[in-house]
């Protein structure tokens, strides 16, 4: 039973997620609109993805964050170091 105002079955609207980077199964594909959201947390510059190795990648920090279960991990102390 629903209350006043309420319908069976009926939520807010559900947000497009938007197309997805190639690279990964679709459960785990991560959502470009999301990577265009995301900045590098050392130096606010955008981050490009690097499907291969599900991370997200600063140039500008030389650190790449890894994406673990469709979900970016944006921490300094979890980050990959990388060469220049």
């Amino acid at each position: 039973m629903t209350g006043e105002g309420e319908r069976e079955g009926e939520g807010g609207p559900e947000e497009d997620p938007g197309p997805q980077v190639s690279g990964e199964a679709p459960s785990r594909a991560f959502s470009r609109r999301m990577l265009e959201a995301l900045v590098c947390p050392v130096t606010g510059v955008a981050l490009s993805y690097d499907a291969e190795r599900s991370e997200l990648v600063s140039r500008a920090a030389n650190l790449a964050f890894p994406i673990r279960s469709g979900i970016p991990i944006m921490l300094v102390d979890e980050a990959r170091r990388i060469k220049d």
